[in-house]
């Protein structure tokens, strides 16, 4: 019997995406193919790749369409990459775009493919309206009547009011709360302070707003129907500012607002994976390689604290396959869905008791000047799909700028899941 063969070494080559935009601006009528045929547009252009046949594409979106059932096949056949490429949908929430980036690593590392793309893309601005339920079993009722007389009688059945369509909701099945619902309660339980909240959304803006005027993020993105930058920074907002904003989920007692959470946002962001065969080959140099991540979920429904707390499983788990600590990173990429989810993590890994609640041993405190050095969610935007391969992108940068190095990445997301990844150079 053949020995199995050893995995190889997946390597970061290169990134793009196109500028996120706030919800129902410059994106409100482009469509997730729209969205996502850009940024891969604007990767093939980057890296040369017009015409080839990649290994795999991989990637999804989390508000989709019915008509969108087979996306990045048919974001693929709108680029000019070869037609023989294929191509899959994958959706994990928030974690979507970490995810498709395991899944095309995973490919890489055991043989099967040599080079892949994974993307995510999310509109909130152009989402499915649907009719209610009434409507929908009279219409069934009408489709199977034997006669035209039954249907006119089921069709007489629906009124003017029946065809306003039901307001989408981005809320959690099981408790009827949205994400900023259940970061309420984190917010309130773990005592993380609303005047804590707002400063560290403004050091997400103050640091994008840093990176953006240095250059860093001119080479990863490609400019998209108006826009050349993501136009969710506020480089005027102060800490002034932030306090007058109103609670924008718990009207009385709540301390999150629209300043403090991530905005709706539309955009896309993928990446290119390889060997570093391929890479040699193609005579691309290698930005950074994924070495490490971990999955995780929690139990969230019951302890309503807890949605956006899955990574404090996924990290210890992956830094004891690695042998690493918490402190050994150059730098840290913790997605901020919200300030106080961020805060509350941070607490929780600092904390022997807080730790001990969760069954896992405190990982201890990071160098704070070290996380999120160029912003993060709160600054550029969240559109769900895409904000993985926005993350791995900037850590895959940072790294390659310091020539050595190892960073972290730790990213929430609905339904009680979560996900860490190391990249190293």
């Amino acid at each position: 019997m053949n020995a199995l063969p050893s995995p190889r070494r997946v390597a970061i080559i290169g990134y793009n995406r196109i500028p996120f935009a706030r919800q129902f601006t410059n994106y409100a009528q482009a469509s997730n193919q729209d969205m996502m045929v850009a940024a891969l547009n604007g990767l093939i252009d980057k890296y040369s790749l017009a015409g080839k046949q990649l290994g795999e594409v991989a990637g999804g979106a989390v508000i989709k369409h019915s008509w969108e059932i087979n996306l990045m096949r048919e974001c693929v056949l709108h680029t000019s990459l070869s037609p023989k490429t294929p191509a899959c949908d994958i959706q994990q929430a928030c974690n979507t775009g970490l995810e498709a980036a395991m899944y095309i690593a995973n490919k890489i590392a055991l043989g099967q493919i040599d080079c892949g793309i994974a993307g995510g893309v999310d509109s909130t601005s152009n989402v499915p309206l649907v009719l209610n339920e009434h409507v929908r079993k009279i219409l069934l009722s009408a489709r199977r009547s034997k006669s035209a007389w039954d249907r006119v009688k089921q069709f007489s059945k629906i009124k003017l009011k029946d065809f306003t369509p039901e307001a989408p909701m981005n809320l959690e099945p099981g408790t009827g709360l949205s994400m900023g619902g259940h970061t309420e309660y984190t917010a309130k339980f773990y005592n993380i302070s609303r005047e804590d909240q707002d400063a560290f959304s403004l050091a997400s803006h103050k640091n994008m707003a840093a990176a953006t005027d240095r250059g860093f993020y001119k080479d990863m993105v490609t400019p998209y129907l108006g826009l050349t930058e993501d136009n969710n920074m506020r480089r005027d907002t102060s800490l002034e500012k932030l306090a007058k904003l109103k609670p924008a989920f718990d009207k009385v007692n709540g301390t999150l607002t629209a300043g403090n959470s991530s905005p709706l946002t539309d955009g896309a962001s993928c990446l290119l994976l390889a060997s570093e065969e391929w890479a040699a080959a193609n005579n691309h140099p290698i930005l950074a390689y994924i070495t490490y991540a971990e999955m995780a979920a929690i139990e969230y429904v019951d302890a309503k604290k807890n949605l956006l707390l899955a990574p404090v499983y996924a990290a210890p788990r992956m830094l004891q396959k690695a042998g690493l600590t918490l402190q050994d990173f150059d730098f840290y990429e913790i997605h901020e869905a919200f300030a106080a989810q961020v805060l509350a993590l941070l607490k929780i890994w600092e904390s022997d008791a807080l730790s001990a609640d969760f069954g896992v041993p405190a990982l201890g405190a990071i160098d704070r000047s070290k996380l999120n050095i160029n912003g993060s969610s709160l600054a550029t935007g969240h559109p769900f799909a895409a904000t993985g391969g926005r993350v791995i992108a900037t850590l895959a940068k940072l790294l390659d700028e310091k020539g050595s190095g190892r960073g972290l990445i730790s990213v929430c997301a609905a339904g009680g899941q979560g996900m860490t990844m190391i990249l190293e150079k």
